[in-house]
């Protein structure tokens, strides 16, 4: 229960909203510098939960009472509870895919068909397609990306630039998808049609992503002189075949998720699904690997079988061949996995529930609005406050309806089509989100993948390109559409968009 009622709350100031802010990045780069890629293994949490009371301090010195502090704080956690359960059964399902054989099938199988010199541009390409299909990244990156990184890991290519490459195309297809969440939550806090929206995103898109898959060529080029020789491809193949027993009908769980995911299935039972279908498939075709996770019991012990799953489940799969390459590759997963991504989570948003709710990031928008005099330096205002707010709040979501909200009136007043702000949504608050490592989708990216967000980051190159060719098209005026231009096309949104905006809201 909120406690302002019996006292007088003051708007925040510019330095107000500034301080916590500044204190915050600063501090989240020092710990950078100080830890490296371990940054968000500890130092960042501590700095987002200070953040949190710094924030919450300036709150109380402008009338807000501690009980407002903790609302906004419960309510920013709130909003990434189904990020988390959705992060836990990621892990889950990671286990009992490897302990299954889903991911050695994928990896095998994958061996045979990628060429090495094309392997980043095909699973750029590949998650894409798929991305758009499904219209979830996460998923993408849960399913496919995880099988595309033992690949890559089993050719001997850059596992940082394999990770850049999923996220890349997973995130092309996402912000296309008509059934990705992002790219219906963007026009509907535009006020803009769902087709007339992405129709208008395709000028950024598709060059975008053009662009990356050049790159990802050169890139696959330049690495063959690190590339796994035949006979090691071979050897790797030989252990997946002596641990696993291989086959094609292994691919059927991913191949049901994939369907599930384009039916629109809520994800958080779709993965959990997908987890216990691993877990069925192990005990059927793996119960050697069960039982001997299991401790090496009896292999006629059903109790073992439904010790060494259960293991899977929470604490992952540990391979103890011998060797470490192979033992690497494919020890990952279990919900245990995921904690100190849920932690990094909780304490992003912690932080950004608090400056949200106390008006502060709003406050440092509005100083901004008054240095922009021109259409383009309005866009490019809105694309900076996806990013900071994605850096900020660490939720996309935020990052989309909080500008959505706020710049929505303006580019009316200015006479711009509102395609030009619900564009602008999507190149900041959508593709961004996954570089920020305290972000939920950065957090999520890294934890799924093995690639740690600043490893990955150079080589989303996608993200990249997208965000900066928006803002090249607003410093020239390419594709900025007026108002005039607009009004016969203008439309209600989708009710499926309203819904998200209401529910993100």
């Amino acid at each position: 229960m909120s406690d302002t009622r019996s006292r007088e709350v003051r708007a925040p100031s510019f330095l107000d909203a500034l301080m916590p802010v500044a204190v915050v990045v600063a501090m989240l780069v020092l710990a950078v510098v100080l830890f490296g890629a371990d940054a968000s293994w500890g130092p960042n949490q501590v700095v987002l939960l200070l953040g949190a009371l710094l924030a919450g301090l300036v709150g109380m010195k402008n009338g807000y009472g501690w009980q407002d502090i903790e609302d906004a704080i419960n309510h920013g956690i709130q909003i990434s509870l189904g990020a988390i359960l959705i992060l836990l059964a990621v892990g889950a399902m990671i286990g009992t895919w490897i302990l299954g054989g889903v991911v050695p099938s994928m990896i095998y199988y994958g061996l045979d068909v990628i060429a090495p010199q094309y392997f980043y541009a095909s699973a750029c390409l590949l998650c894409a397609v798929v991305a758009l299909s499904v219209g979830s990244s996460w998923t993408v990156a849960g399913t496919l990306g995880i099988g595309l990184i033992g690949i890559a890991d089993g050719l001997g290519l850059s596992s940082a630039v394999s990770a850049g490459a999923v996220i890349s195309g997973a995130y092309f297809g996402d912000k296309l998808s008509p059934l990705s969440d992002t790219t219906n939550l963007a026009p509907a806090a535009a006020g803009v049609e769902l087709f007339e929206h992405i129709r208008h995103m395709l000028w950024t898109t598709v060059p975008s992503l053009l662009i990356a898959l050049v790159a990802f060529w050169v890139l696959g080029l330049q690495a063959e002189a690190g590339q796994a020789t035949p006979e090691q491809v071979l050897a790797l193949q030989g252990r997946l075949n002596d641990s696993y027993a291989i086959g094609p009908h292994l691919l059927i769980p991913l191949a049901v998720l994939l369907v599930m995911a384009v039916r629109r299935w809520p994800a958080f039972p779709t993965i959990v699904i997908g987890a216990l279908m691993g877990a069925v498939f192990a005990v059927i075709f793996q119960p050697e690997a069960v039982v001997s996770l299991a401790g090496g019991a009896d292999l006629a012990t059903p109790m073992a079988l439904l010790k060494g799953v259960w293991m899977a489940l929470f604490d992952g799969y540990v391979a103890n061949t011998g060797n470490a390459v192979f033992d690497d590759l494919l020890s990952k997963g279990g919900m245990a996995s995921m904690l100190n991504t849920v932690w990094l989570i909780l304490s992003a948003m912690a932080f950004g529930g608090v400056i949200e709710r106390l008006g502060l990031l709003e406050r440092l928008v509005r100083g901004m609005l008054g240095v922009t005099k021109s259409a383009g330096a309005l866009i490019i205002t809105t694309l900076g406050t996806g990013l900071s707010s994605n850096i900020i709040t660490g939720d996309q979501y935020i990052s989309v309806i909080l500008p959505g909200r706020m710049y929505r009136a303006e580019f009316r007043r200015r006479g711009l089509a509102p395609v030009n702000l619900s564009r602008s949504l999507e190149d900041s608050g959508t593709i961004t989100s996954p570089l920020i490592p305290w972000n939920s989708c950065g957090a999520y990216m890294a934890a799924t993948l093995g690639v740690a967000t600043l490893s990955y980051l150079p080589f989303a190159i996608f993200n990249l390109v997208n965000f900066g060719l928006a803002i090249v098209y607003a410093m020239v005026g390419f594709k900025v559409v007026p108002l005039a231009a607009a009004e016969a096309e203008d439309s209600e949104p989708t009710p499926m968009a309203e819904s998200l905006v209401s529910e993100a809201r």
